[in-house]
């Protein structure tokens, strides 16, 4: 009986053993997942120390395009244990690079946040009476030898940015001299590159890193903003494809009419949840009339905005369209190039509306409570009228009856 009982005891010792390897095989393969970066945002290749992390849950963009000169304000929100991080955007023409407004966001969530307009119910739901109830910065590092097929347009720091503007003829000299200058880039980053080279494109390559030491790179990051000449909007996003995670993308569209994506380059459809003019105040007025030459073009200014007056010589206190966009990106290997943004039909004003429901009252008297009280003090008036008119009735006597007399 015993001789027969320790098979099976191995059986059982040999499946848990089985079991753990699998156990571990998972860990492994979670962990190897964790360690592999998050290497692309959607306005560009997020770069950073391989062995690290880093995702960009979110990318809000301001975009304002006078026909002639596009401007782009970046604001990313990122997590991750990179204790620095940098990013190359591609841009059509030679840009100029500042400091972006953080209020500017503000402003535009508060003129695209939904219109509130109030409804009444009648009987109350819970939570109304009688149904209520209670309960309880890092340093710049050192030029390197420029590589050959690679042009350094500038080099700059702006706040906590390390700016590089560059030209390349060749994707692979570009990602050597960016790997050179403290840039780690991803080696698949190169063929995402060529159809930039092709176009001759330039690239705006930018390093962070948090001021305080042993500090990670985590929320919102500083704004920045890019100024370049362009006949057509165009927002890039083709180096997305290098995301491991699913990308989130807001557009704010400042131009004359309202815009709309050419198509969904292989993300969700985009939705549009703000259309309509405005007139651009504060941080809003300052990207609509101009770039103010301060950028990192050595004071010269965006071509096509002079001092603070538009392309088309006016102050920018006007009125212009704004169009806020919202895209997801669940798969962002299937990204199959850069937004374009064309004029949409018409003009159509669009804002969502929130709804906020709350019991009908009058003078703090919930109406329900009035409706049915005086119905019910018009039913007992009714009832006291009845009565009443009941007891007033005078009292008929009975007619005398006439008895015949007997027949003789």
């Amino acid at each position: 009986m015993g001789v027969a009982t320790r098979p099976a005891a191995g059986a059982r010792t040999a499946g848990r053993r089985r079991a753990l390897v699998v156990v571990l095989m998972l860990l492994a393969v979670q962990l190897v997942s964790l360690a592999r970066p998050a290497y692309a945002c959607g306005c560009g290749a997020m770069v950073h120390d391989p062995k690290t992390i880093m995702a960009v849950h979110r990318e809000t963009s301001v975009v304002r395009w006078d026909g002639k000169t596009e401007q782009i304000v970046m604001s990313l929100t990122v997590d991750g244990t990179a204790p620095d991080a940098a990013w190359i955007m591609p841009v059509p023409h030679r840009a100029t690079v500042k400091l972006g407004d953080p209020e500017l966001f503000d402003r535009l969530t508060s003129l695209t946040a939904p219109a509130v307009e109030q409804r009444h119910y009648f009987w109350p739901r819970s939570g109304d009476w009688p149904f209520e109830h209670t309960s309880d910065g890092a340093a710049a590092p050192p030029p390197a030898a420029e590589r050959p097929g690679v042009g350094v347009v500038g080099r700059e720091r702006l706040g906590p940015f390390d700016v590089a503007r560059l030209t390349a003829t060749d994707p692979a000299a570009l990602r050597n001299w960016l790997k050179a200058n403290g840039f780690q880039l991803p080696a698949s980053l190169a063929a995402e590159l060529r159809p930039y080279v092709a176009q001759r494109w330039e690239y705006v390559a930018i390093r962070l890193a948090p001021a305080g030491a042993d500090r990670r790179l985590t929320g919102t990051l500083d704004p920045l903003r890019l100024s370049f000449a362009s006949d057509r909007l165009v927002y890039p996003m083709r180096l997305s494809r290098l995301a491991k995670t699913p990308q989130s993308l807001g557009l704010y569209v400042l131009a004359a009419h309202r815009m709309e994506p050419r198509g969904a380059i292989g993300g969700a459809r985009p939705e549009v949840f703000f259309a309509g003019r405005i007139h651009p105040e504060g941080a809003l007025r300052d990207l609509d009339g101009t770039d103010d030459g301060k950028g990192t073009d050595g004071g010269k200014g965006t071509s096509g905005t002079n001092g603070r007056k538009g392309s088309n010589g006016r102050k920018g206190t006007g009125s212009t369209f704004l169009t806020a966009i919202d895209q997801s990106f669940p798969q962002p290997q299937h990204i199959t190039g850069d937004h374009e943004l064309l004029r949409a039909p018409e003009d159509t004003a669009f804002r969502r509306i929130t709804y906020t429901y709350s019991l009908l009252v009058v003078g703090g008297v919930p109406v329900w409570v009035l409706t049915v009280g005086g119905t019910l003090l018009l039913l007992a008036a009714a009832a006291a009228l009845v009565i009443g008119l009941h007891r007033r009735r005078p009292v008929t006597p009975p007619a005398a009856v006439q008895v015949p007399p007997p027949l003789p």
